[in-house]
């Protein structure tokens, strides 16, 4: 994939939580937009395209540590940048 498609969709793996490594501010702030089993979802805490799972936050139940509780979710994951348009380049599993 060239550095140039690269920036034009979103990280294979993405978390909401700034401790976890796989967040990434700067996709964040351009707005990702997901698309999970067919349907528009914008609950998403953390999505991995490769192994096809999001997680979804449990309610609003917390850990001891004040963070929201997760559901993993099994099922086709696309991910785009909605800071691109009406048709914009789709991140998905080939």
């Amino acid at each position: 994939m060239s550095e140039d498609s690269k920036s034009q969709t979103p990280p294979e793996h993405l978390s909401v939580n700034p401790a976890s490594e796989h967040f990434d501010a700067e996709a964040l702030q351009r707005g990702v937009g997901i698309r999970f089993k067919d349907r528009i979802r914008t609950d998403i805490e953390e999505y991995s395209i490769s192994e096809g799972w999001v997680r979804v936050q449990a309610g609003k139940t917390v850990d001891r540590r004040g963070q929201p509780l997760t559901i993993k979710l099994t099922g086709p994951v696309e991910a785009w940048f909605e800071d691109l348009g009406e048709n914009p380049p789709v991140a998905r599993k080939e």
